[in-house]
């Protein structure tokens, strides 16, 4: 029982004990008002007694189950502020990461601006000694801030694919439900995507260091097509790896097929361009001393830009399709084989490399 019924039935008790009102004790005991007076006064203590047992015996009747009832609240009170609690430390475990993300995005910015500071104070020490060609250093693409980004988000971009597929080389090999797979595969397209998008922004900053293929290792260079791979180089790579229906093949065939136009068009685009960028150079208005009006020939180089873009529209697209006509598991597999197929190429490059710096 509480403390707040025990102190309710004291106070009820007490009531058996209040002090009676005294009588003369000088008085005649034998008078009827006394012996009216005292029969009275009994009366009314046995009458307090019977309320004051009757009342206890309702108390002790209704009160274990007022009881239980309040012991069954006091855990749901406690389930109930727990969670709260809990809610409330998730939300700011949620503003928390948030903060830390935006302090880690907003340091690698100031990396990048200090790298290509760095750069930049590098290039102009390099042309005040007179130990580079500017035009050689302005083709590396160094004293151009855009292209000092691509750099670097290149090779990030290069670090995150081989980490993306490992994972999607873990997940194929384990229980991982097509769900969660299928959310890998995404996450892995998309990241072609960024490629791209960095891409277009390099293109509009230098397309000729874009083009040139000088970002790339030099096995790359081999097959390089307008800045990148062929779209039907996708295939190729994909379809030996996988078990196809005759559905798939008939689909992925027409997909080849549409590649191969698509490639052979901006192919034509490509070489029709360098014939008239040929003829701006060749026909420029001398201006005087060794300069030469370069209008024409400089919105040639904006078409070019837009070729680029115009290719890698075409890889993003085709590797789409491809993956749309697969299986989810079937995706995965393709994707791991296609990352690995372009990090052979890196580490043959470094092979190379390291054979030539061996003694003969």
């Amino acid at each position: 029982m509480n403390s707040s019924s025990t102190n309710y039935l004291n106070s009820k008790r007490m009531d058996v004990y209040e002090p009676m009102h005294p009588f003369s004790m000088w008085g005649d005991f034998k008078g009827d008002i006394y012996q009216d007076a005292a029969a009275t006064m009994i009366i009314e203590v046995d009458t307090k007694l019977n309320n004051q047992l009757s009342e206890d015996a309702s108390q002790t009747t209704h009160g274990p189950s007022n009881q239980c009832d309040q012991e069954a609240c006091k855990p749901v009170d406690k389930v109930l502020r727990r969670l709260a609690q809990n809610r409330e430390a998730a939300r700011k475990s949620r503003l928390r990461k948030k903060a830390y993300v935006q302090q880690l995005e907003a340091s690698r910015l100031k990396l990048l601006h200090l790298e290509q500071e760095l750069e930049q104070t590098r290039a102009q020490c390099s042309l005040m000694s007179g130990g580079v060609n500017a035009s050689q250093h302005e083709f590396s693409g160094a004293a151009n801030p855009g292209i000092v980004v691509f750099k670097i988000e290149y090779e990030h971009w290069v670090e995150l694919q081989n980490k993306k597929t490992n994972n999607l080389k873990t997940a194929l090999n384990s229980d991982l439900d097509d769900t969660e797979l299928d959310k890998l595969i995404q996450d892995t397209l998309n990241h072609y995507a960024n490629l791209f998008n960095l891409k277009a922004t390099a293109a509009k900053a230098d397309v000729c260091y874009l083009i040139s293929g000088v970002w790339k290792t030099s096995t790359e260079r081999l097959f390089l097509w307008i800045g990148g791979f062929r779209p039907s180089e996708i295939l190729k790579v994909l379809v030996p790896q996988l078990k196809l229906s005759d559905q798939q093949s008939h689909d992925l065939y027409n997909l080849i097929q549409a590649c191969h136009q698509a490639e052979e068009s901006l192919s034509q685009g490509m070489d029709k361009l360098q014939q008239t960028l040929t003829e701006a150079v060749a026909c420029s208005l001398a201006l005087g001393s060794g300069c030469y009006e370069m209008r024409k020939a400089m919105d040639k180089l904006d078409e070019l830009v837009r070729l680029v873009i115009q290719a890698d529209y075409v890889r993003h697209v085709t590797l789409q399709q491809t993956l749309r006509n697969l299986t989810t598991r079937q995706a995965a597999q393709g994707l791991i084989s296609l990352g690995e197929y372009l990090q052979r190429f890196r580490d043959l490059s470094s092979a190379w490399a390291m054979r030539l710096c061996e003694p003969a």
